[in-house]
């Protein structure tokens, strides 16, 4: 918590005594006391927490030698983008790439889904999925899609396989991933669905998929 504070450049709030407030000054942030109704405008929410900080844009790149990487390709609600970059963090993930036209990570419902794992891990956008893709390989990671129809099964893919640097390709909600993204991709692979669900959400897939390579990947 320190650290997330110690990135902000001011930090408004309805309880300047709070304790994150009275931590946020001995850091050397500026506190501003505004009233509920000036915090939930700042906050674009019904219902605010009581504290909206400010801090300054993060440019991210992606890092040399990544073993695990998530990349939202034309993901545009806000809620699921931030919540796959929230997941990611948790999985160990090196970074997040946001390609095409997805949501700007920055966006107010992002930024809350993502619990503060926006700021823990590099946020790479304003790419194409091709130039994306080709960067990825070029540092030796595989690219894996999913896709309902795809021809791997999740759950027979060798550890073998899932311990080699992956980045996992992600589509919408409503419509997954355009063929042309697919075709980029290494393999497809469609993750199992035992039950009478049609299907998974993005930020369900997303937890599945690289929790598995998680797993076979940790030392």
């Amino acid at each position: 918590m320190r650290e997330a504070l110690a990135t902000l450049i001011e930090l408004y709030t309805t309880d300047p005594a709070g304790p994150l407030a009275v931590a946020a000054a001995a850091l050397g942030v500026e506190v501003v006391e505004v009233s509920a109704q000036v915090l939930a405008a700042l906050g674009e929410t019904v219902n605010p927490q009581g504290l909206v900080g400010v801090a300054p844009l993060l440019e991210g790149v992606l890092p040399a030698g990544p073993r695990l990487v998530a990349v939202l390709h034309e993901v545009n609600d806000p809620g699921n983008a931030g919540t796959v970059i929230r997941t990611a963090d948790a999985a160990g993930a090196d970074a997040v790439l946001l390609t095409g036209t997805s949501v700007d990570p920055h966006n107010g419902k992002c930024v809350r889904a993502s619990a503060g794992s926006l700021w823990h891990l590099p946020i790479v956008t304003g790419t194409s999925l091709e130039d994306g893709v080709l960067e990825l390989r070029r540092t030796g990671v595989q690219v894996l899609a999913t896709s309902g129809a795809g021809e791997a099964d999740l759950f027979d893919l060798a550890g073998p396989e899932l311990a080699r640097p992956t980045a996992w390709l992600f589509g919408t909600e409503a419509h997954g991933l355009p063929e042309a993204a697919m075709a980029a991709a290494d393999r497809r692979v469609r993750i199992p669905l035992r039950g009478r669900a049609e299907s998974l959400n993005l930020a369900t897939a997303a937890a599945v998929c690289l929790y598995a390579s998680a797993r076979a990947q940790r030392p």
